[in-house]
Parts: C-alpha cells; sequence; structure tokens
C-alpha cells in the first residue's frame, strides 16, 4: 500500500472509529476485554478462554480469525478485527446480552488501521513475534510498533501479560500504564507453571499457559479451570485430525507463516519419536501438503519451502489463496532456495484437491499427512472469486468418512 494512501485509510479508520464508539455508546466500557495479539496462537488463546469462561458460567463473547460469538450465537466477519462500526455493534450486542468478558484477536492490521482505537482493555495478551505481514507493515520493527500500540493503550488498570521467552517479550511492555506479568518456560517469569492438557505441541504449551495466567489474573476458580484444561479441545483447524480406516493419521492445521509451519511439523516429528502416530517406532513418513497465500509478504514464500521440505519425507507445493497471482508463480518462488537433493522430496500440483489426493495415494498405514496453511477456512480465493473448499471435508470425502 502507497504511504499516502495507507495514511489517508487511517485517518478514515479513526472518525469511523470515534464516531462508532459515539454511536453505540462506548460499549467497551460495559465489558471486561481481554486483547490478544502477536503472530501465532491468538486464536487459540482467545477460543479456550472463551470456552473455559462459559463453562464456568459466565456469559461471553469472541472476537477472532474463526468465530465470533455473542451469547452462544455466531457471528460472520471478513476481518480477523472487525472494522469499527461492525467491531463497536458487536460489543453493543454482547453488552446487551450481558456478556461480561470478551475476548479478541487483535491484529497488527487492526491496530495500525486504529480499528480497536478508544476501547478499554480490561487486559493484554502478546504471544510472539515472528515473519509475517511484511508486505503490509515493511519490516519487522514496524510490525512489532503495531503490535506495541495495544499496550500502549492499557490504563493503570488493566493487566499486561507476555510472553518472556519471545525476544519481544519484555520489549513490547516498555511504557506501558497498565500492571505487568510474564508467561513462560526458558527464562524467570511470573506465571511458568506445566499444565495437564490434550493440547499437542511446544508451542501449545504456551498457549495454554497463557490462557491459565490470564484465568489467574481475571479472578476464576483455578481448581475448576484446571479440570476444564485437561479435556479441552483446539479451535477447529488447529491440529484437528483423524485416523482413516487404513491408518493414516491426516492433521489440518491453519499454520501459514514459517514459525508456525515449524512448530507444527516439529510436533508431529516429535509424536513419531514418541509413538503416538499409529505405526510404532516412529517408521511413520510425513507428508506435507501446503501452500504459500497470494498478494501477500512474498519474502516468507522460499523460507516455508525449505521449512517444509526438511521437515517432511515428501513435501507436497500446492495453491493456498493465491488470490489474484499466478498459482505455479508462488510455488516456483516457495523452490527457489532449495538444494538439488532437497527438491528430490519435492512435488508440485497447483491444484489443492489434486494436491489432497496425491498425498493420500502415497502414503501408507502409519504415515502423516499434515496438510497445512488453511485449517478453518471454507474457501479458496481465486483470481478474485472465492469457491467453497475445505482441507478437512476434502480428505473425509476420499476416505468416504
Amino acid at each position: 500500500m502507497k504511504p499516502l494512501t495507507k495514511q489517508l485509510k487511517i485517518f478514515w479508520w479513526r472518525i469511523k472509529s470515534f464516531f462508532a464508539r459515539y454511536y453505540y455508546g462506548n460499549p467497551s466500557n460495559k465489558l471486561k476485554i481481554v486483547g490478544v495479539t502477536g503472530t501465532n496462537g491468538k486464536t487459540t488463546i482467545t477460543t479456550l478462554l472463551y470456552k473455559i469462561a462459559t463453562e464456568l458460567g459466565y456469559k461471553a463473547g469472541l472476537v477472532g480469525t474463526v468465530d465470533n460469538i455473542i451469547a452462544g450465537k455466531v457471528i460472520h466477519t471478513d476481518f480477523t478485527t472487525p472494522e469499527p462500526s461492525q467491531l463497536n455493534r458487536f460489543l453493543f450486542e454482547m453488552a446487551k446480552e450481558r456478556c461480561e468478558y470478551v475476548f479478541m484477536e487483535v491484529t497488527s492490521h487492526g491496530l495500525e488501521e486504529k480499528r480497536v482505537a478508544g476501547l478499554k482493555f480490561t487486559g493484554a495478551v502478546f504471544t510472539n513475534l515472528t515473519h509475517d505481514h511484511l508486505d503490509y507493515h515493511g519490516n519487522m520493527e514496524n510490525y512489532f510498533s503495531a503490535k506495541k500500540k495495544l499496550f500502549d493503550m492499557l490504563s493503570e488498570n488493566s493487566f499486561a501479560l507476555s510472553n518472556i521467552d519471545d525476544q519481544y517479550g519484555l520489549k513490547i511492555m516498555e511504557g506501558t500504564k497498565a500492571k505487568k506479568y510474564t508467561y513462560g518456560f526458558k527464562h524467570r517469569a511470573d506465571f511458568s507453571d506445566k499444565l495437564k492438557t490434550k493440547l499437542l505441541g511446544d508451542f501449545n504449551a504456551y498457549n495454554a499457559l497463557a490462557v491459565w495466567s490470564v484465568c489467574q489474573l481475571l479472578g476464576f476458580d483455578m481448581s475448576k479451570v484446571n479440570k476444564i484444561l485437561e479435556n479441552i479441545e483446539p479451535p477447529r483447524g488447529r491440529l484437528e485430525n483423524f485416523i482413516s480406516p487404513n491408518g493414516i493419521l491426516v492433521i489440518v492445521d491453519y499454520a501459514h507463516t514459517p514459525d508456525a509451519l515449524q512448530n507444527v511439523l516439529q510436533t508431529v516429528k516429535d509424536m513419531k519419536k514418541e509413538n503416538t502416530s499409529p505405526r510404532p517406532n516412529g517408521r511413520g513418513k510425513i507428508i506435507s501438503v501446503f501452500g504459500c497465500g497470494g498478494d501477500r509478504d512474498p519474502l516468507k514464500r522460499s523460507v516455508m519451502g525449505k521449512i517444509g521440505t526438511n521437515l517432511s519425507d515428501i513435501a507436497i507445493f500446492t495453491s493456498d489463496n493465491p488470490r489474484s497471482e499466478n498459482p505455479d508463480a508462488i510455488i516456483q518462488s516457495m523452490k527457489k532456495d532449495l538444494t538439488k537433493e532437497e527438491l528430490k522430496k519435492v512435488i508440485t500440483m497447483s491444484d489443492r484437491r489434486l494436491a489432497i489426493s496425491e498425498a493420500v495415494k502415497l502414503a501408507r498405514k502409519g504415515d502423516i499427512i499434515l496438510c497445512a496453511g488453511k485449517g478453518h477456512e471454507d474457501y479458496q480465493e481465486i483470481k478474485g472469486m472465492k469457491t467453497h473448499f475445505n482441507d478437512l471435508e476434502e480428505f473425509k470425502k476420499i476416505f468416504s468418512l
């Protein structure tokens, strides 16, 4: 986006935020809103907090990528952090339904474009910061500065909770008026408990700890929270999985950044080592199916191609949401930095449906297929047209489930 166009857009959204808050009577003042920001983990943390709050008997709202929920009613939106009039309308409806808590994903775009300007937050959570959205922000420092705006908004009555193990974890809380807390496992932190959950992966251990920490700070009954966390399920499209009739473990995940893809694939490799995959002694192959979105940060494509190839036995490069770009050109960018040896492990198929079918054909009992990038999404966007497409549905069709 050109600088002048971007500034005009920000100015316009700031005006919209002001009038939206005024029109709906500043609804955020009537709610306890916890905002979660960072590259990865936002959806899992907000969704689990919503589930816990509702199981504890509180009326709650959720604003995020997978679902927007107002006291149990699911509402559609086109943005993770909705535009100001829609967001304030959601908050108004939540207050009207007597919700006490709202758990909100707060994106860097939403912060930069003032979509949450003037909202009152009870607390904010920072998860991590890794390579993403640099097509919009230009560089990591600008990306960080956008995320930090959430913490700069907090009052002295709010709490700021940050992942101390992330390189930006302490820096993001500099200058905030809120009470500061940290969570993590590698450095001394206010919250560092190892929790018993069904969630897979080290990254989910951090997500669960962030959730547990927020529950503490909100004053929830922690004996009940611990019981809920033990059996809680992840959100749709986050390590969602099933075992096929012929013994193939299929995993669908939203991982669409280099860090997220590495985390998920490393979790899959750890499952093999720990013999938690159907085939014993870690002998199953890992077959990955993934692509990179069009009209988005092109710099991460070769990085993701490298990660996916190195952590898989077979990597099938395919389309994600190519949008206005040529899917084959995106795939070529993903292959750009691969060696001749690495390229031997790669299959390219721009048609995502055919790529999924190919992965199933190649898999044998005990193998693991990871299909990454789209997760919960139920569409694919090609040349400006959105058509219905869901990874999990495609796999289940093939296996007649």
